[in-house]
């Protein structure tokens, strides 16, 4: 075969694998088009008013794509499953990459979660917001101000918590975890799974309707007859008091 032929042989083969490739994303984004849109709307309520839906849907199909290219079924992993760790992290590192919280949010935040630990320490049951207040030396406005604005620069979410290896700064990919970062995400998840059950009846059950029933923050509202941004706040205690309580675990508040 003469060196021209085999050149457009060689072009020919690579334009049939380009368009073989366009055809196999387009029919993923058809197929998971719909789980990357649920996992927007989900991530949606705990993100600042200034994030988009269509920025998260954009950013998950990439993590689509990437979640494409990189799986491998032998790890035992469902498709679904592993990309849907990878949708929600690609949309939660696009979010955090314009985070506009200036340090004093994070700051106070982190004092939040300190008090509690104290206090419930201390007395040896749950803390009530006046006693995490008057250990911080705030007034109870100013200690509902500094949840407030948790609430709305934090990326407070209980698969953030458990989905993470070592440092617990990224989703841990389970296609490549080790044995015993998988052995520490299971201790880890039992842990958190515990203090759940230890929170006050209040912000365990908005934890339930919201992880486990998969409700949005105004839903929950409407079940339970509370203003949807009552409902954030008692989200945003609850994760903190979840991260006072797993401290050990290196999951405070930055």
């Amino acid at each position: 075969m003469s060196a021209a032929k085999t050149a457009y042989s060689q072009q020919s083969e690579l334009h049939a694998d380009q368009a073989a490739n366009e055809i196999s994303s387009e029919l993923l984004l058809q197929k998971y088009a719909p789980l990357v849109k649920r996992i927007a709307q989900h991530l949606m309520a705990r993100f600042p008013a200034s994030v988009q839906l269509d920025d998260l849907i954009q950013a998950g199909v990439i993590g689509l794509l990437e979640a494409a290219r990189n799986y491998n079924g032998g790890k035992g992993a469902s498709f679904e499953t592993y990309a849907g760790i990878r949708i929600r992290g690609a949309m939660i590192d696009d979010v955090r990459k314009g985070d506009w919280a200036p340090r004093s949010v994070h700051r106070n935040a982190r004092k939040v979660a300190q008090a509690m630990r104290r206090v419930e320490a201390s007395l040896g049951r749950e803390a009530s917001d006046a006693e995490v207040a008057a250990e911080m030396g705030v007034t109870l406005d100013e200690y509902y101000n500094h949840i407030k604005d948790t609430a709305s620069s934090r990326l407070q979410s209980l698969d953030e918590m458990v989905d993470r290896e070592d440092s617990l700064d990224e989703p841990m990919d389970p296609s490549n975890a080790s044995p015993a970062q998988e052995m520490q995400k299971v201790t880890l998840k039992q842990a958190v799974i515990q203090e759940i059950g230890n929170l006050p009846e209040r912000e365990r059950l908005v934890l339930s309707l919201y992880y486990d029933d998969e409700l949005n923050l105004k839903e929950i509202g409407s079940v339970l007859g509370v203003s949807e941004s009552r409902i954030s706040q008692i989200h945003s205690q609850a994760m903190l008091r979840l991260r006072a309580r797993l401290s050990d675990w290196n999951i405070e508040s930055e």
